[in-house]
């Protein structure tokens, strides 16, 4: 029997003070002393004026790692009669863990020094951090669990520092002189992604006091199927377009081709991103749940930039499902885009925001273009 499960408290953690967009290349440095050209024109484009990053502005030192980030989001969850040491399942997603192995939701068990409990970690770009609270859900839905801490968090800056990108700077002396910054596809997310944790607790009664939201369901879909790699690191597109990883590299060539570096092709990014995730995912979910663009006092939609949301209104548009953007909400602005964290920050804002109102029901879209991933959650509030 499946049980219903709701989310009966939320956090966040965001580091350290914001940094405007004329401090961002102050903070994350230089390639070899040279601004970048492309900073402007991504900035004028994604709509973020503000974000966080884990690093001292004075020092460039990093201030907390991922482990860190996600342990001080889960410490601030509260909620009456419920204190960690109960905690029977944490759920961790990043795309950004502190090193290949152990994995994430281990380094964070471990880091909050709590007693023993079963530990999930799921990996990708931004479903990862759904994909962490959809094993949480269905745990609990079971009765395999009657608490759960799912977790987003990232730790961007981490590939995005000046440093990453010398190496290969210094191996392309004749490209760089054509062209001073590094390729548009790796400096394009230097200033797009940002650091930044959310934690949610799952049980299966309501707390009782405070705004809550019941989970009725998440959908998530692959398009791997029709796409090759959009947005990756850890490696590089061979001509056909075949992904190859840091381990068909010399070790040399790790910092010659900036293979840590976070790479997004930006081209099919703009081609495929609202057909796959949208027009070929929503369609089968409207059949499979019966749902209306009425149904929602909310659209929560995770957007990498505000480039992309008339291009998402269109694309519901097409396939029937309009959304007035007067039920959008959204923190990019003034949050950055904080990938598998997102969806958990722009919750815990909105449920702390006392527009919430009992009844009302809440509709997640969480794109990933790292393959072309998609995940809806259809949430109530109680």
């Amino acid at each position: 029997m499946i049980k219903p499960v709701y989310i009966t408290a939320s956090s966040q953690f965001l580091p350290n003070p914001p940094v405007n967009n004329d401090q961002m290349e102050q903070v994350l440095g230089m390639v070899e002393g040279v601004p970048s050209r492309a900073r402007a024109v991504v900035l004028r484009n994604n709509g973020i004026h503000q974000r966080h990053y884990a690093i001292d502005p004075q020092g460039g030192t990093f201030t907390h790692n991922n482990t860190q980030l996600t342990a001080e989001a889960i410490r601030r969850l509260a909620v009456p009669g419920f204190v960690l040491p109960q905690l029977q399942l944490l759920c961790c997603g990043t795309s950004s863990p502190d090193q290949l192995m152990p994995g994430h939701g281990v380094m964070v068990h471990g880091e909050l020094g709590i007693g023993p409990c079963e530990v999930y970690s799921s990996a990708g770009i931004c479903t990862a951090g759904i994909a962490a609270l959809k094993q949480a859900w269905l745990a609990v839905a079971s009765g395999n669990s009657d608490n759960a801490v799912a977790t987003g968090s990232e730790l961007a800056s981490s590939f995005m520092r000046a440093e990453h990108f010398s190496a290969e700077s210094q191996h392309r002396v004749e490209a760089l002189q054509q062209r001073p910054e590094i390729a548009f596809e790796k400096d394009f997310l230097r200033w797009m992604l940002s650091d930044g944790a959310g934690a949610l607790l799952l049980q299966d009664q309501p707390a009782g006091t405070g705004t809550q939201l019941r989970i009725d369901w998440i959908e998530m879909v692959s398009h791997a199927h029709q796409a090759e790699p959009c947005m990756y690191a850890g490696g590089d597109k061979d001509a056909d377009g075949q992904l190859k990883g840091w381990r068909n590299y010399h070790p040399q060539q790790w910092g010659e081709r900036s293979l840590m570096a976070v790479k997004q092709d930006v081209k099919l990014l703009n081609q495929r991103i609202v057909e796959l995730t949208v027009e070929q995912t929503l369609p089968a979910i409207i059949q499979r749940r019966g749902i209306s663009p009425d149904d929602y006092a909310w659209f929560l939609p995770h957007m990498s930039s505000e480039y992309f949301r008339p291009r998402l209104a269109a694309g519901l548009e097409r396939i029937g499902f309009p959304i007035p953007q007067a039920r959008w909400f959204t923190n990019l602005s003034r949050k950055g885009n904080t990938g598998s964290a997102a969806i958990y920050i722009m919750l815990d804002e909105l449920l702390h925001s006392g527009q919430l109102q009992g009844g009302q029901r809440l509709l997640c879209f969480v794109p990933e273009s790292g393959r072309f991933s998609s995940a809806f959650m259809q949430l109530t509030v109680v």
